[in-house]
């Protein structure tokens, strides 16, 4: 016969991990929904010195598997005639790249089951363009390609 107070504690500990599990749970679906209304704007950083070597980063989530996203702006990139991938990881869904004067980056980073979050980077020099940068193209042709709605975020 099991004694009230083993009876108490077995229950006790149940409620306690089931209330946990619950938790677990909720912040998850909270996260995933967090991930889903942001889903498609597209943010930019960048900055452009008058002399040297700057930077420019894009990043988007995408509702979309990891390795699709990644697949997709490999074979992308590969059929681009004035872009040369020069290295690629399928294990970490990376992709350096190059256009002959700017040198990017690229990983799909998986949220969740179907979320992704796409980053590209690339340098940038004094004497480059002040158009859409490389790596927002980059964004939006993967977003066209898989045909999810991407839209930059103007501040």
């Amino acid at each position: 016969m099991i004694s009230p107070m083993r009876r108490f504690c077995r229950t006790s500990g149940l409620a306690l991990i089931v209330v946990a599990m619950l938790l677990v749970t909720s912040a998850s679906a909270q996260w995933v929904m967090v991930a889903k209304k942001v889903s498609g704007r597209v943010q930019q950083m960048s900055h452009k010195p008058a002399s040297g070597a700057g930077y420019d980063v894009a990043t988007v989530v995408l509702e979309a598997k990891a390795d699709k996203v990644y697949a997709t702006a490999l074979s992308s990139l590969k059929a681009h005639p004035g872009i040369t991938v020069t290295k690629n990881s399928d294990q970490q869904r990376k992709i350096d790249f190059t256009n002959g004067q700017q040198d990017a980056s690229l990983q799909a980073t998986p949220l969740g089951d179907k979320l992704t979050q796409l980053v590209i980077a690339s340098n940038l020099t004094a004497a480059q363009p002040s158009a859409t940068s490389l790596v927002v193209q980059g964004v939006l042709k993967v977003c066209a390609e898989l045909k999810v709605d991407c839209k930059l975020v103007e501040d």
